[in-house]
This record gives C-alpha cells, structure tokens and sequence, in this order.
C-alpha cells in the first residue's frame, strides 16, 4: 500500500487551502495594509471629483477601477505561488493529499475574499449618495458587478503569473503590465495610434475589440450587463486558473 495519503474531498481541499491562505492574509497585517490603502486612495479621489461636479452617480468611482486595480491587485496575487517556492513550501502544498486544482482555487478564493474587503469599504459612499439624492440603484448594481469580474479576472491572471515565477516582484511587475495592456489597449489614443500605423490591418481596432478589457468594462458602467462581457470576464478567469492548475500539476509529477 502507498503512503501517500488519500486525496480529500473537492470542496474540502479548497476551504482547507482557502482559510490557511486567508490566515496567512491576517497574519501578516496585508488584509489592513491592502485595504485600508484601496479605500483610502480610491474613496479620496472620487470624493474630491464628487464635489466639484455634484454628480450624484457612482460613475466616477467605477472609472477608476481600470487604473487602480492592475496595481493593488497583483500586490494580493504576486506571494500566492512565488512565496511558497521562496519559502520551500511548495513542495510540501503539492505532496498534501489535495490536487493542484483544488489549491489553485482555495488560494484563489482567499484573494478574491480580500478583493470582496476593498469592495465593502467603498459602501459608504452608496450610502451617501441614496442619503443626498436618487442614484439609479441598477447601475450602482452593474457597475459593481463589472468590477467585480474585472479585479476576479485580474486575480485569475495574478494567479497564473505566480506559479511561473520565484520571485514576488517579477510576480508583480509581470501582472500589473499585463493588467495595463488589456485596459490600455481600448483606449482611443491607442487604438488610433495602432491603426495609424498598420493602416490595412487596423490592428488597433482588432485588439480593442478582441482582446481588450476595456468595452467589456465600460458596458458594466453604463448599465449593460450582456452575455458577451460576461463570457469574457469568467471565461478568462477560468482559463488562467486552468492553466495555473496544469503548470503545477506538471510540477507535482
């Protein structure tokens, strides 16, 4: 007979792995650190733009995400894999009767809980806006959902990125730029400037409208919650949670 132990159970291997990573997370004080700093910043800089427009929407907000997620995000994502290779405990996670699949996706709910975190501390400012006036609650409602499944697939990609990496601060660099090329790319001055310079193939129009993040994002803003933008946002999320699984499983053998 093997020594090995038995594999546990889907789900019990993922909340096992989830509430070690989300204790790691208290622990070490980046729950505070990460959220007290999103909170801040983006809460501060909506605010001033709040009072100088009078706009009673949440759409100020929601246009920030773009810019600010690909930084603190991968701050969340960037120890996840890279830390257990430079601590030596990768080795140990990938002989635990739980399969790569299944710590891929704990370590990943633990990051999306703390994403969940930055999420509740901006709350208060839909408080005060339904307290000052008649925001359209559908659109605070999709425009949240759009964030939420814009920051989940920046945490699959984070991931991802992780496990291919010893070393936080490539984990990190790696993530953000990947993050700012699927927002950038669906700026106009960016696609103006690739289709200027490959005329025929109007590249810029091509990436804009298969690859970027950007109309997706946008679409949530505006009140539209469609099939596409959906599919975009989960399925590239699963996609590099799939992958991340498969890049360790080849590790473990």
């Amino acid at each position: 007979m093997s020594d090995r132990p038995a594999s546990v159970g889907p789900l019990e291997g993922v909340l096992v792995i989830a509430g070690r990573e989300l204790g790691n997370y208290v622990d070490s004080k980046i729950a505070y650190v990460y959220a007290v700093a999103f909170v801040v910043l983006a809460n501060s800089i909506f605010m001033n733009e709040f009072f100088l427009t009078g706009t009673v929407d949440m759409s100020g907000f929601f246009d920030l995400m773009p810019l600010l997620l690909p930084v603190f995000l991968p701050a969340v994502t960037m120890r996840l894999w890279a830390e257990e290779r430079k601590q030596r405990t990768i080795e140990m996670l990938l002989t635990m009767p739980i399969r790569p699949g299944q710590a891929v996706l704990g370590k990943y709910l633990a990051a999306l809980a703390l994403f969940g975190l930055f999420l509740l501390g901006s709350l208060p400012i839909a408080v005060m806006l339904f307290a000052l006036g008649d925001p359209d609650p559908g659109l605070i409602f999709s425009g949240y959902l759009g964030v939420f499944l814009f920051g989940a697939m920046l945490l699959a990609l984070g991931t991802f990125l992780s496990a291919l990496s010893s070393d936080q601060i490539v984990a990190f660099v790696t993530t953000t730029v990947a993050g700012f090329l699927l927002v950038l790319s669906g700026d106009d001055r960016v696609v103006a400037v690739l289709d200027g310079l490959f005329p025929g193939a109007e590249l810029g129009t091509r990436v804009y409208e298969s690859f970027s993040s950007a109309p997706h994002f946008d679409a949530f803003v505006r009140g539209v919650v469609g099939l596409p933008a959906l599919v975009y946002f989960t399925g590239l999320s699963a996609l590099f949670l799939w992958i991340c699984a498969l890049v360790l499983e080849r590790q473990r053998q």
